[in-house]
């Protein structure tokens, strides 16, 4: 014992160490770590040589974070701000000459193209990814969704056409089993999903008081 003697000034012996970057994930997030993990059905011990299950889900997390919908759309082609239904400008109805149809907008219903056929989770699986294990409160899954830039306004008058629709990150806090709709809530600058009161957002936003 008596041969380890630590020196007076060992605050700057520490200070002077130099440690490589650590692997922690320092990035505060109100997202569960495997909500971000995408489904794979391989085994789970391949043979030697086949890529194991393990490292094909982090080889998939780590492609899908590099994908962009919006860029993906606008590839294609497609302004995502055009995606949603507006009311009729009469007064800026476009003519024949411009090659715009003004009786028919270039506008679909999104339920004709909403087939859960081939999803690899069921909405009930989604929702739970958001349980993390040993504790009783579900966070919200990450998402985007496709929302008014302008808050008021689009609660007020969704179809206005002073409004900018841009796909936007969202943290998902529930289902809704008749209407097939899902709860969504914008994540702040952050990219937090909190309440007025800064508080998290659990259990799809229900209070101990209902």
């Amino acid at each position: 014992v008596t041969t380890f003697k630590v020196p007076k000034d060992f605050g700057s012996v520490l200070d002077k160490q130099v440690i490589g970057p650590t692997t922690e994930n320092l990035i505060k997030s109100d997202f569960p770590v495997q909500s971000f993990k995408p489904k794979v059905q391989i085994a789970f011990q391949g043979l030697p040589g086949q890529c194991s299950q393990k490292m094909e889900i982090e080889r998939r997390r780590r492609q899908y974070l590099t994908f962009d919908i919006a860029q993906l759309l606008a590839n294609k082609g497609i302004d995502s701000n055009q995606l949603m239904p507006r009311h009729h400008d009469l007064d800026n109805m476009p003519t024949i000459e411009e090659k715009k149809d003004p009786i028919f907008p270039i506008y679909l219903p999104l339920k004709i193209f909403d087939n859960d056929e081939y999803d690899c989770r069921t909405p009930e699986e989604w929702i739970s990814l958001g349980l993390e294990p040993g504790s009783h409160d579900r966070k919200p899954v990450p998402g985007k969704a496709l929302l008014p830039t302008d808050d008021v306004l689009g609660h007020e008058d969704p179809k206005s056409q002073k409004l900018i629709y841009k796909w936007l990150g969202v943290g998902v806090l529930d289902y809704d089993k008749e209407t097939e709709l899902y709860l969504v809530h914008k994540t702040d600058k952050n990219g937090l999903v909190r309440d007025e009161e800064g508080r998290p957002i659990l259990n799809g936003g229900i209070t101990p008081e209902g």
